[in-house]
């Protein structure tokens, strides 16, 4: 028996575990891989999170692991490569960026120090009512547990496969759009810079992150990925993509045209970008199963944080979680989650589908140049500097 489930270890269950664990919860978490782990990740964290983060317990280990501060942004297309400066947040602090398996490990174990009870590698399989509760089937391979709960705060992603109620039905849909992600040693980008790539079919970035990588993450939608994929003969789609990224951006191609790759490609998706319930069915969703933005935007991370503590500062307004609460509570916390990231989601929109197209990403690309101020404002307009509500309890 808990107060609260977490289905799901990243980045908005752990948010949402550690935050209610601080208001004295009894918390789970049910996470289905071993740590660490590697995820399909733009791995960047602006800096209005670093405040969360402290309140969390995690700021100082995530500022003593993480890559240098990123105080300029660039556009690397077809032809010159435009530069501006980042945004400070307040105090004039700026973001950094940090490898999915060394902040996903670090917040869990902040999570078992705060009291929450990790069942890993375990799967949730079953979600359903009982009583006035919701019950919580999981399993391994070779035993099933029921944990029964208030609150059960699904976390596990918009790409997680399952018959879970909290699961997105899947498609396949030549827009959509696939996931890549590498790491790489040796690379000549500037150590304060963070490009965001343009090249037919798809859009990346590239940013340091810890341990001297440099993380390079990219979307390419499936049509343009089939055609990719048959013009290079590459022995997977990720290396297609590197290909055509290396022939399509010059700026890519003189930053880690000589760098080694540090470890495999990762591959995900598809992407479901957009807005959806956070809380149906008598679940809350945090992280991107509640809501997405394209990539482009590299505000995954920070939506997924802020949405677990959003979710925590609601429900902590209430004293007993029966029915009633839980509705009042999602009703408040769909409307905090919209405020926070309505906009983004729809910046992000439409410069995804500026930049996939060459003729569109080349127009963006003669602005941009004119006017460089205008990647610092699209960073403004992305969340960068908008600082999370509620961050004291």
């Amino acid at each position: 028996m808990y107060d609260a489930i977490v289905i799901g270890a990243g980045p908005g269950g752990s948010s949402a575990a550690l935050a209610l664990a601080r208001q004295g919860r009894g918390v789970a978490i049910v996470e289905q891989s071993d740590f660490p782990r590697r995820k399909v990740c733009g791995e960047f964290m602006s800096a209005v999170n670093l405040e969360l983060l402290d309140r969390l317990g995690t700021g100082d280990a995530v500022r003593a692991k993480a890559g240098p501060e990123v105080r300029r942004l660039a556009l690397f297309t077809s032809g010159p490569a435009v530069e501006a400066a980042m945004p400070p947040a307040s105090g004039d602090s700026f973001g950094r960026a940090l490898g999915r398996d060394v902040l996903d490990s670090m917040l869990l174990r902040a999570a078992l120090s705060a009291g929450v009870n990790v069942f890993q590698p375990w799967r949730a399989v079953e979600i359903y009512a009982d009583g006035g509760k919701t019950a919580v089937r999981i399993e391994t391979k070779s035993e099933s547990r029921v944990l029964i709960a208030d609150v059960v705060i699904a976390a596990h992603g918009s790409w997680e496969r399952g018959k879970l109620s909290s699961n997105l039905e899947r498609q396949n849909r030549p827009h959509d759009f696939f996931g890549f992600k590498a790491h790489f040693r040796g690379a000549s980008l500037a150590s304060d810079l963070m490009p965001l790539l343009a090249f037919p079919g798809g859009y990346g970035g590239m940013v340091w992150a810890d341990q001297g990588r440099v993380s390079l993450s990219c979307c390419m939608r499936r049509d343009a990925l089939a055609t990719v994929r048959e013009k290079y003969r590459a022995t997977s789609a990720a290396h297609a993509v590197h290909a055509h990224i290396l022939a399509s951006c010059p700026g890519v191609r003189a930053t880690i045209g000589n760098a080694t790759l540090d470890g495999e490609w990762l591959a995900a998706g598809p992407i479901r970008p957009g807005m959806r319930s956070r809380y149906a069915d008598d679940i809350f969703r945090v992280g991107n199963i509640a809501g997405e933005s394209h990539p482009i935007i590299a505000e995954g991370i920070s939506m997924a944080l802020q949405s677990g503590w959003l979710l925590a500062t609601e429900l902590a307004k209430f004293n007993h979680w029966d029915r009633t609460s839980r509705i009042a509570a999602g009703r408040l916390y769909s409307k905090a989650w919209h405020t926070q990231f309505s906009t983004r989601i729809r910046a992000a929109s439409v410069l995804a589908h500026i930049a996939i197209f060459p003729r569109t990403a080349s127009a963006m690309s003669v602005f941009v140049r004119a006017l460089p101020v205008s990647l610092s404002f699209g960073a403004q307009l992305s969340g960068k500097t908008k600082r999370v509500p509620n961050i004291s309890y």
